[in-house]
């Protein structure tokens, strides 16, 4: 089984702590983190985008002038695409981008993700991380002495001083354990997260 060193609130170690091989410790499978990020950031996307075609602007209702004998192309409508003002030829409309990944895929690809970063040495196991007060100074100097500068905090579950504290911070970001995903583990650089919250994902994924 693999093991991290276990830290306090202020970046002192105070042990090792164990982790789960059933999780921690797997191959990691470049396929489903591919399948998974890309569906994740599908869908993320609106699909609201909408243009009208020359059915659906108004006016036009009219031809501008006669076929023959202007000296001009012949036109049917001022509504037409090659007018100002004219409809879309191929306008775009409402979609959903949505893209299904099976809940076995999914599974491997969290499990690839936090091996990775084991694998990695960019997780971070802390003893707790209670915070009386928001203070923005606490989490900076948490962060200098593993010289953290991209972090993902992750908590057992919501803490409004954690994520007060790091709001403001570039390159940080708190989320509760029940938001943890895929994509967010590989776009930053260092996992910190509370030995709590690692127990339950160990719960839901051993």
């Amino acid at each position: 089984m693999p093991n991290v060193g276990l830290f306090n609130k202020e970046g002192q170690k105070i042990g090792e702590f164990e982790l789960s091989d059933n999780v921690f410790g797997t191959r990691v499978n470049q396929y489903a983190l591919h399948q998974v990020v890309v569906a994740q950031l599908a869908n993320k996307r609106q699909g609201t985008q909408s243009a009208k075609t020359r059915a659906e602007v108004s006016g036009g209702g009219i031809k501008p002038w006669r076929q023959k004998g202007t000296g001009r192309a012949r036109q049917g409508s001022i509504r037409a695409p090659q007018w100002i003002h004219g409809g879309i030829v191929f306008a775009v409309k409402p979609r959903d981008y949505r893209i299904s990944v099976p809940k076995s895929v999914r599974k491997v690809a969290m499990k690839s993700a936090l091996s990775s970063k084991v694998e990695e040495n960019e997780m971070v196991v802390l003893d707790n991380l209670e915070i009386d007060v928001p203070k923005t100074k606490e989490i900076v100097k948490l962060l200098n002495v593993f010289d953290a500068k991209k972090t993902l905090i992750v908590t057992v579950e919501s803490n409004q001083n954690v994520y007060r504290s790091a709001r403001n911070i570039p390159g940080v970001s708190v989320i509760p354990v029940n938001n943890l995903n895929v994509y967010d583990i590989l776009k930053f650089d260092k996992l910190m997260i509370t030995k709590d919250a690692v127990s339950k994902i160990e719960e839901v994924y051993a």
